[in-house]
């Protein structure tokens, strides 16, 4: 999972009682280090279960998100010595809970035996998500410890892209045959030890495994036990292929309010389904990757990763930004002669780029937004380049009036204040245009809308804005 951006609701106290424990912890180690005796052993194995029982407790208290919460909250040395603390049978959650970085760090800290036992305490979809991260011997003897249809579960979770269907889906469901009454239904549920999670209908299907429809829970209790299944069932409206993209499963279940939905082959065979805690945490991770991408980073990136680390992550946008910077000297430097006979277009140009900058990074959130949601399409691309077009032009008259009437007030110079409004309407023109067709081009060349947009956007609307109010200021003023 994508790193949380902040702790939940308490988390912050229970990251303040861990932290405050770990620091008395090594106070006190520290003191007693300092004392020579006989004892001194004896009083050093006392002292280090003094802090450590209450930091145990604490932690088999908390939720296996919350843990990971901790985790990601922790520098490397207190994240160690706290994932130590954390019981074998629930490594294998909080694992999955943890951001990917922080899952390499403690994977690394890991021996192949516990890996193996916190891995093998995971269903194989669960599975499936760490295997990327896992040593191959260590995956090899999970794979050894699973029965023959946890295998096949595991191969076929593991055969899907990120972000498919397929990648989403959890094979621990309950499916019902169409030729039996609800008692019957009723006394198979009574001999499960427990429902899966996030039970809130049960998949009808016929001999062959062929999905035929739905029984929601609830008529399970409403309805007389003699009642066929047929009688009670709703037909099967939403139905997802493993290999549709989960995006459009992620806005079914939003627009539906679904809670489970089957999945099935193609020839309607019933095969898996998607509940809605996978959906949450793919859109979360979605929501993640596409701020990170906006702001030039490549990776998810641990908070207290180390500073190589963190340059090699933040260095390809950087260099971007750099030879952009350079570009925009240039386009400042072909106007040198205009700066040195009017000082005051050196003091206003960076309201032109600034303002056309905002306005272009608007354009492209929201153009982007769109593109996720699947909202445009070629039919009307086009109409809305010319809808942004419009409300640049109008912003850049607006605010545009604005500016050049400060111009004017401050320099005397209603030319002046001309040339500004006039900069305005054309550099906000450019950023509203590029904000359109920047996300456009990223998709239609198979990448990430959102990837490094923002620093795109800015060197563009920084060098246009430059070139475009210099441009007008010589021809009209110079």
């Amino acid at each position: 999972m994508a790193e949380k951006e902040n702790l939940r609701p308490g988390a912050q106290y229970n990251l303040e009682r861990v932290t405050d424990l770990l620091r008395k912890q090594e106070l006190v180690e520290g003191l007693v280090r300092r004392q020579e005796g006989p004892r001194q052993e004896l009083v050093e194995n006392l002292v280090q279960k003094l802090h450590v029982v209450e930091l145990q407790k604490l932690l088999d208290t908390l939720h296996p998100a919350d843990v990971a919460d901790l985790l990601e909250a922790l520098p490397p040395a207190q994240r160690l010595v706290v994932w130590d603390l954390v019981k074998s049978d629930r490594e294998g959650e909080i694992l999955l809970e943890v951001s990917d970085a922080v899952r390499e760090t403690l994977i690394a800290s890991m021996d192949e035996d516990e890996l193996v036992a916190a891995t093998g305490q995971l269903d194989a979809d669960e599975i499936a998500d760490l295997a990327p991260d896992l040593p191959r011997e260590v995956m090899q003897d999970v794979f050894q410890s699973l029965s023959p249809e946890e295998r096949e579960e595991l191969r076929a979770a593991m055969s899907y892209e990120e972000g498919t269907v397929g990648a989403l889906m959890d094979f621990d469901m309950i499916s019902i045959r169409e030729d039996v009454t609800l008692e019957v239904v009723l006394d198979n549920l009574r001999r499960l030890d427990e429902m899966p999670d996030h039970t809130d209908q049960l998949f009808v299907v016929d001999r062959a495994g062929q999905l035929k429809g739905l029984v929601p829970v609830n008529r399970l209790l409403v309805n007389d036990t003699a009642t066929a299944v047929t009688a009670v069932m709703d037909p099967a409206t939403t139905t997802f292929h493993a290999d549709e993209k989960a995006q459009d499963a992620a806005s079914a279940f939003e627009r539906y309010d679904l809670v489970s939905a089957p999945v099935v082959d193609g020839r309607g065979k019933l095969i898996a389904r998607v509940t809605v805690n996978s959906v949450v945490d793919y859109i979360r991770e979605e929501s993640d990757s596409e701020k990170l991408s906006a702001g030039g980073l490549r990776e998810d990136e641990d908070l207290f990763a180390s500073i190589w680390s963190s340059i090699r992550n933040r260095w390809t946008w950087l260099a971007v930004n750099l030879v952009t910077a350079f570009i925009a000297s240039r386009v400042i430097g072909l106007f040198e002669h205009s700066i040195s006979k009017l000082v005051a277009l050196a003091a206003l140009m960076p309201i032109v780029a600034g303002i056309s900058g905002n306005s272009g990074n608007q354009t492209t959130t929201m153009i982007v937004r769109a593109l996720a949601l699947g909202q445009i399409s070629a039919a009307n691309a086009r109409m809305l380049f010319a809808k942004e077009a419009g409300v640049s032009v109008m912003n850049g008259l607006i605010w545009g009036a604005v500016v050049g009437l400060f111009a004017f007030l401050i320099y005397h110079s209603w030319q002046l204040g001309l040339v500004m409004m006039g900069a305005m309407v054309l550099s906000m023109l450019l950023a509203s245009v590029m904000g359109v067709a920047i996300p456009l081009l990223m998709q239609k060349l198979g990448r990430d809308p959102a990837l490094g947009s923002s620093v795109m956007i800015t060197a563009i609307t920084d060098s246009g804005g430059f070139f475009i109010f210099l441009g007008l200021a010589t021809v009209f003023l110079v």
